[in-house]
């Protein structure tokens, strides 16, 4: 979403409410938002309320002298990378069909040449009826993109298909929309990627853990993912749906996971962000009785993951292992990328709440140096991270 323009077009229902937190939304994904408000619309939501989240004027009317002495309907019709009509009321859903142009926004959606997206919200007998199934068809056979809406109670107190979907889903598929008309810089490439933790067991019901959420190794994977990578994703015990178009192999253990990674191999690169335990125990095959008193321990070292790819006969031409520490950071991560034999190590302070939270600051350590990134949302990491990747692989690199 960094930098995209959304044309939204506001539309004349009790769901126009749900258009101010879905500004919000994409301006926090990083991408504009100008607003076109119906006047219908304006009987849910007021001008001034879209122009103080969007940070843009609100346009309400075909007949402003200002705008259209410059064609204004037709300038913020192409303007835009996509148009998004929420919510989508049945009239303006039959409108849009019948190819009616008689205020601001059925004229600039007659008058755009870019992507529309319409988000339904109506009655659920007024979505079942015949006539919006037709206009919802025509409007799909028109090229126009038409997201179901959703199904549950509703304000008028019925219950059924109609609802707006919620303002991240939206965002969602904008973003899906934005992927699938990017460049795939690595279509082509297999990239393997570990995350999550290990769980090491010591007796049947005890595990040896750590905090990692696998929230960071997800987020790169769906990012080399939407630039077109084959993406092989181990994943450590952990409760994240798998991100669209990955190949998932679950594990529990290091032992599992390091034959997992073997198996996944050749791979054009490997990120391994998993936090693999180092040390695991000889597990008791019962449950260890609290009266019996403290177990003895033996403990036995886990295979090293990243040395041991780094060191193998099918070393993907690009190694990037990760550094969790909690004291001299940048530091501990010079050394472990010269230890490990890997080409790139990201590193980061996990003393605070990184583990299981939704924000991360690293620092990429390479053989030319080392860079220092903002702390930003782990999807927004994990982006910037796939694409120096992908400009690895493909002879474009560049230290930033």
């Amino acid at each position: 979403m960094n930098g995209k323009r959304i044309l939204l077009i506001v539309g004349g229902g009790i769901a126009a409410y749900k258009a101010c937190e879905l500004i919000r939304l994409i301006r926090k994904a990083g991408g504009s938002v100008r607003c076109v408000l119906t006047r219908s619309g304006a009987q849910f939501v007021t001008p001034m309320t879209l122009a103080a989240l969007s940070e843009q004027p609100v346009h309400t009317s075909l007949w402003d002298l200002k705008d259209e002495v410059e064609m204004g309907h037709i300038q913020l019709s192409r303007e835009a990378d996509v148009v998004l009509v929420c919510p989508a009321t049945a009239d303006l859903l039959a409108r849009m069909a019948a190819g009616i142009a008689d205020d601001l926004a059925t004229t600039l959606l007659l008058a755009t040449d870019k992507p529309v997206i319409a988000v339904p919200a109506m009655n659920v007998r007024m979505w079942l009826h015949e006539a919006t199934r037709r206009n919802v068809a025509q409007l799909r056979a028109d090229g126009l993109t038409v997201i179901e809406p959703d199904e549950g109670a509703m304000a008028c107190g019925e219950y059924g298909p109609g609802r707006l979907p919620e303002p991240d889903a939206i965002v969602t598929a904008l973003s899906d929309h934005f992927a699938a008309r990017a460049p795939a810089p690595l279509r082509g490439r297999h990239v393997l990627v570990t995350a999550g933790p290990t769980h090491e067991p010591i007796d049947p019901v005890r595990v040896i853990a750590n905090r990692s959420s696998g929230k960071q190794g997800f987020a790169i994977a769906d990012a080399l993912a939407r630039l077109g990578a084959r993406v092989t994703l181990v994943a450590g015990p952990v409760a994240l749906p798998t991100p669209a178009g990955i190949d998932r192999i679950d594990v529990e253990t290091a032992a599992q996971m390091a034959a997992a990674v073997d198996e996944a191999l050749p791979a054009d690169a490997a990120v391994l962000v998993a936090a693999v335990a180092d040390w695991r125990v000889e597990a008791a095959d019962r449950k260890l009785k609290k009266g019996d008193g403290p177990p003895q321990l033996h403990w036995v070292e886990n295979p090293d993951i990243l040395a041991g790819l780094a060191a193998g006969r099918s070393r993907p031409p690009l190694l990037i292992g990760f550094a969790a520490e909690t004291n001299d950071v940048v530091e501990a991560a010079i050394a472990k990328r010269q230890r490990k034999g890997c080409d790139w190590i990201v590193a980061n302070d996990v003393s605070g709440t990184v583990m299981g939270g939704e924000r991360n600051q690293i620092h990429l350590v390479t053989a030319e140096g080392v860079e220092h990134w903002d702390e930003a949302p782990k999807a927004a990491v994990a982006a910037r991270l796939a694409q120096r990747i992908a400009e690895q692989l493909t002879g474009k690199t560049a230290l930033r």
